[in-house]
């Protein structure tokens, strides 16, 4: 059993650490490439979809809207775009490990974390949460 959190702990350090280490050249590249036009309107439901929906775990869910309410508020325009790929990242692997019976259990602690790595790493921009 302890293997298996600290599984899921690194999994989810990862996932922090993949989401905070992204460059801004790769937020310069999406800004001097526009997307075409044909592959904006596919794109933009599926993220607006996914967006409200819950992961089933109360700590998850309460960590998910407070960062993505402080990102929406506090980080600039030119930054804002990786923070939020992290919490559709989040919110995707959170979900298949909430569906998961032997997973869900330690999804939790997991979630606590996540929000205790972000809680240090967003003070930059004044979030509290």
């Amino acid at each position: 059993m302890s293997q298996k959190t600290s599984l899921m702990l690194c999994v989810v350090c990862a996932i922090v650490l993949i989401g905070c280490s992204k460059s801004e050249t790769t937020t310069n590249r999406e800004n001097a490439a526009p997307p075409s036009t044909s592959t904006s309107p596919t794109t933009a439901p599926a993220k607006a979809t996914t967006a409200g929906e819950k992961i089933g775990v109360p700590e998850c869910d309460d960590f998910i809207a407070a960062y993505d309410a402080c990102v929406s508020s506090k980080v600039p325009e030119a930054a804002r775009a990786q923070y939020k790929a992290s919490i559709e990242q989040w919110r995707s692997s959170w979900r298949k490990l909430a569906e998961n019976p032997n997973t869900k259990a330690t999804l939790a602690a997991a979630c606590k974390q996540s929000a205790e790595s972000a809680r240090a790493s967003m003070k930059t921009y004044g979030c509290t949460f």
